[in-house]
């Protein structure tokens, strides 16, 4: 064979991988943390037996988001303490699941577990709300690497091997650890806020810490690459108080911007450059260009907020459903509120919306998913519900092709049009 002829093979393989790994839904809430999607086909309706095309019992709860790597999905999942209020048995118990899945036939391809090594904050409270497995991994495609708290960064390669493990404190909160880690360039970034107060750089092959910046105040969010108006790359993180911006290769801040004097949860998003972010038991949402230098102000602050999930950017709107239950929209240009519009039923809410084919996809933590209109006019299309399935639903969805994926304290499930064809 032709060097010629091999270099044709090779690139076309290449082209072929890159090609089937665009689609990859590889970290939490898509690939570019929008928690928009461009597929098409997805089905609008589903339930027991409706629309389902396989289900699996997980090894443990969390409410971690599923990421897809080509043909297969890993979520996280906890085992072996807080499982019951009453009775959460010893934390020395704890394990902390990395799981595997076929994402094609939802067959289990394997389940890597560790134990806890370092204390967790006991199960009761805030922390019985979601559990010790509520950061969703992050994969390059060849590795994936789970964040547990104070139990640190572990990365696996794809097939369940241990890369490394590496700690980045040992502080608690009666809140738990939420926020999910990003990859940028050889780095593993996390906010690392509850259990030392910084935000990370690690080597992605290593695990050695490459940077670190402090003052992640009240801080539960995953960070955010925006990319501004120059060019520039910019790593923004909410903080109580201030928006601050980062350069992603070192962890230097570029600026900061007086924003939400909160606990911050939901993650912030970028549309042209133009930043938004939401959060706070104060309800509140602001609106800040990247690309700023040292101290910057505001384009809007209005009174519209979540506590826990993040909004979608649609044709200058923003979207998202508080944890109360409440649907909102804004205009994205002013920042004023559009509409306000209680689901009736829904219970708290907790995973962030899905924005595809126009539709927004809210996932209820017990009342199931509403699918509402992407449109200044409040429509609801759709309220599927797994009548079989009583546990709590506390991960965002995620999409591969034309297929949604979704997660419960009891199992996942792959989403398409036709009828089930296997439950394992």
């Amino acid at each position: 064979m032709s060097r010629s002829i091999l270099a044709l093979l090779l690139f076309s393989g290449l082209l072929a991988r890159s090609a089937e790994g665009a689609d990859d839904w590889l970290r939490f809430r898509g690939p570019d943390g929008s928690g928009a999607s461009p597929a098409t086909g997805l089905a609008l309706t589903w339930g027991d037996g409706k629309n389902v095309l396989w289900e699996a019992k997980l090894p443990g709860r969390g409410a971690s988001s599923v990421i897809i790597v080509g043909d297969r999905a890993f979520l996280t999942c906890y085992s072996g303490y807080g499982l019951d209020k009453n009775n959460p048995g010893d934390k020395g118990d704890l394990k902390l699941h990395l799981v595997c899945y076929d994402a094609r036939k939802g067959s289990k391809l394997w389940d890597q577990s560790v134990e806890s090594t370092e204390s967790v904050q006991g199960y009761g409270r805030f922390v019985a709300l979601h559990g010790y497995a509520s950061s969703t991994p992050v994969s390059d495609g060849r590795s994936v690497y789970a964040f547990f708290g104070p139990n640190g960064v572990i990365a696996y390669d794809l097939e369940g091997k241990l890369l490394w493990r590496k700690k980045l404190g040992k502080k608690t909160h009666v809140f738990g650890t939420a926020n999910s880690p990003v990859l940028y360039e050889n780095l593993v970034i996390i906010n690392a806020g509850v259990e030392s107060g910084r935000l990370v750089g690690l080597d992605k092959k290593s695990g050695k810490v490459v940077w670190e910046a402090s003052g992640m105040k009240s801080s539960w969010n995953t960070p955010s690459l925006v990319k501004a108006e120059s060019g520039r790359v910019e790593l923004v993180v909410n903080t109580k108080g201030k928006l601050r911006a980062y350069d992603p290769k070192t962890g230097t801040e570029l600026w900061t911007c007086s924003a939400i004097n909160d606990y911050i949860c939901p993650s912030v998003i970028s549309h042209d450059g133009t930043i938004y972010a939401i959060g706070g038991r104060s309800a509140t949402a602001v609106a800040v260009r990247a690309g700023g230098k040292g101290e910057v102000e505001p384009l809007w602050k209005t009174s519209a907020g979540s506590n826990v999930s993040s909004p979608v950017y649609f044709k200058e709107h923003l979207y998202w459903v508080s944890d109360k239950g409440i649907a909102h929209c804004l205009d994205a240009k002013s920042g004023k509120i559009v509409y306000q519009e209680r689901l009736k039923g829904t219970g708290r809410v907790y995973a962030s919306v899905l924005l595809a084919e126009e539709r927004l996809y809210a996932v209820s933590r017990e009342k199931g998913t509403w699918v509402l209109a992407a449109q200044p006019e409040f429509k609801q299309l759709a309220h599927n519900v797994f009548e079989s399935d009583r546990s709590v639903f506390n991960g965002s969805p995620a999409i591969l092709g034309s297929t949604i994926y979704l997660r419960s304290d009891e199992k996942i499930y792959c989403i398409g049009k036709g009828e089930k064809k296997s439950r394992l």
